[in-house]
């Protein structure tokens, strides 16, 4: 998932985005298709993708927090006041609001 930007505006919503039923009907197309050599990958991939497209958006916005703090070398406690403040370095036009929540959601929902 990445970051939705609007113009110079903060921001107190995070949109997530999915296209794993995309990715699960190309995935079945080619296990249709695949060689006995193939398709042991392609059902873990597709095993991949279907426990992926499961996760609620709470747990994909948990996941979003976490990485974009990684990216921004955060490494410290992920429910302290400077986690909330790593995240809005990371993401300028995210709200106080927006990010105080999305940090509920990373300590909710755990790696």
């Amino acid at each position: 998932m990445t970051a939705i930007r609007h113009l110079g505006r903060k921001s107190d919503v995070v949109l997530a985005l999915r296209d794993a039923d995309v990715i699960a009907a190309q995935l079945r197309q080619a296990l249709a298709e695949a060689s006995p050599q193939e398709r042991p990958g392609l059902e873990r991939a597709a095993s991949l993708v279907e426990s992926t497209a499961a996760a609620s958006e709470t747990r994909l916005r948990a996941r979003w927090v976490r990485d974009r703090l990684a990216e921004a070398g955060f490494s410290g406690d992920i429910t302290s006041v400077a986690a909330v403040k790593a995240l809005r370095q990371a993401e300028p036009r995210l709200s106080l609001l927006a990010a105080v929540q999305l940090q509920k959601d990373a300590v909710t929902h755990p790696g």
